[in-house]
């Protein structure tokens, strides 16, 4: 198979160094996304001490807001909520028909198994986009 790609251009580009460009850029990206994480995850660190002096000091002060010349401090209850039977909890929201305790949107990766094991049953109102994908597998030599 020739390892060569014909760009718009006259010129032939060979693949090897395509491959070889494309590989040091992801490991590039890799580096610096690595440095970015180490420092961010530092500030981040610094951050949530601060986070919990400033919710200290509104507990002691019962504020939930606190004004300063740099700006203001507000004080707010972040719920989130989750559950350990989701048999009990379909169940009911089927009884309450309160299906908008849902998020709207498929599993990719089981509808993609289900499709396949049944290539006659399509969901009405499903759509499908699909496109191709390059990856680069880096050579055992290098």
């Amino acid at each position: 198979m020739d390892d060569t790609v014909q760009d718009e251009n006259p010129f032939i580009i060979p693949l090897d160094k395509v491959t070889q460009a494309y590989i040091k850029m992801r490991d590039k990206r890799a580096q610096l996304k690595q440095e970015y994480e180490l420092q961010d995850d530092k500030i981040k660190e610094q951050m949530d001490i601060l986070e919990e002096k400033m919710l200290d000091m509104c507990k002691s002060m019962k504020a939930d807001s606190i004004k300063t010349k740099f700006g203001t401090i507000v004080r707010s209850i972040k719920s989130r909520y989750w559950t350990n039977d989701w048999d009990s909890t379909y169940a009911f929201i089927k009884e309450h028909d309160a299906f908008g305790l849902l998020e709207k949107r498929l599993h990719q990766t089981n509808l993609k198994q289900f499709l396949t094991e049944n290539p006659d049953l399509l969901p009405m109102g499903l759509n499908v986009e699909n496109e191709y994908t390059v990856l680069v597998r880096r050579s055992k030599e290098n």
